[in-house]
């Protein structure tokens, strides 16, 4: 890991459903934050990588991005994501290098690229996330 998670994140966060899928974030750099995914045990029947799949790794790290911009007293909420696939994945990892296009006070944007292990662009996506007041503790 080149750059570590902000200090203010707790550790180990992740999802239940990225637990699931193999989601690991490798890099929290703000302006690149990466993270990987295997292919196995995520593909759809015909053994390519499942777009719901490509779409987790993409909302995550793209969420991920958006929280560590907001910093810690904000809450973010995806709301756009547009993924186009331009290549099959079968086997190995893939990888999600996600970059701002913008960082606004409520919306940000980001451009995920997400690639195989020969470094081939396997899918690109575009998601949007909103930034709220996080919910007062009681």
């Amino acid at each position: 890991m080149t750059t570590p998670p902000p200090d203010w994140l707790p550790d180990g966060i992740s999802s239940p459903l990225d637990d699931k899928l193999g989601v690991r974030i490798t890099d929290w750099n703000p302006d690149r934050l990466v993270a990987t995914m295997p292919v196995a045990g995520n593909e759809q029947p015909f053994g390519l990588l499942h777009g719901g799949a490509t779409c987790t790794l993409a909302e995550t790290i793209g969420s991920m991005a958006a929280a560590v911009g907001a910093g810690p007293d904000r809450q973010v909420v995806g709301i756009e994501l547009n993924v186009s696939y331009l290549r099959a994945a079968t086997a190995g990892t893939v990888t999600a290098v996600c970059t701002p296009v913008r960082r606004g006070r409520t919306l940000s944007t980001f451009l995920i690229d997400i690639t195989d292990d020969q470094g081939r662009r396997t899918a690109t996506a575009r998601l949007t996330c909103m930034a709220l007041n996080a919910p007062t503790k009681k």
